[in-house]
Formats: C-alpha cells, structure tokens, sequence
C-alpha cells in the first residue's frame, strides 16, 4: 500500500511526491473492477471464438483469420493507445491459445498462422524480436 512519500496517487492530492489526504484504497472495489473487465474480454472473445472452432473444425482456417481481424480493429479503436499491432498481436495469441485448448490438433497450424502474419512478424521484429517485445 502507498505510503506518504511514495509519489502514488491512490485518492488525495500528491503534492512533491508526497500522498496528501485520507487513501480510499479499496481491494474489494479493486478486485470488483478487474473481475468485471475480465468478464466484459472474455465475452468479447467468446463469440468469435466459438466460431473459429467450429470453422477449424470443418477445415477453415479463414475462420481464425476473420476473427482475429474483427476483432484487433474493434480494440484498436476502442483503445487507440494499444495501436493495431499490439491488439493484433494480442487478439492472435489469446484467441490462438483458446481454440489450442478445445482443440489441441490445430495448435501448430495456429502458431504458424501467427507467425506467418506479416503485421505481426513486422511488429516484432521493429520491437528487437520477441526476447524484447514485452519491454515495449
């Protein structure tokens, strides 16, 4: 928990680094917040995904491609600071890692699909590779 002196900013005023005024830090609201913005990803996920395992299943591949496009413009522009290639990179991996896990039979195919991307071949490699794309 901040301290005075922290230079945090939890709910008073931070005046040179120090906490000034009661903290209304609260886990509780914390804990209520982030379960809800989970929620609210894992529905976003949901949908496509289903129909990406139901297109894998029959053999196509597009499913995963138009998922994963449908859904980087829709959080790139929900959240212009992410960019395209941070929620393309994200929305290929988190949705790769969901349909490997109801069908694991496809999880090479959607690793080389990942990889074969140019946007996100492009995005690593302009960030150092991927030893350096978390520090980005």
């Amino acid at each position: 928990m901040a301290q005075p002196g922290d230079g945090f900013y939890v709910s008073g005023r931070v005046s040179k680094g120090v906490l000034e005024g009661p903290s209304t830090f609260d886990p509780v609201v914390i804990a209520s917040r982030l379960r809800m913005l989970g929620d609210m990803y894992n529905q976003d996920l949901e949908g496509p995904a289903q129909q990406v395992i139901t297109g894998m299943t029959s053999g196509k591949v597009e499913a995963f491609r138009a998922a994963v496009e449908s859904l980087s413009r829709s959080w790139s522009s929900q959240n212009p600071e992410l960019g395209y290639e941070r929620a393309l990179l994200s929305v290929s991996v988190k949705l790769g890692m969901y349909v490997a896990q109801k069908i694991p039979a496809v999880k090479e195919q959607l690793v080389e699909l990942i990889n074969r991307n140019r946007q996100v071949r492009g995005y690593i490699q302009n960030q150092g590779g991927w030893e350096n794309l978390e520090a980005s």
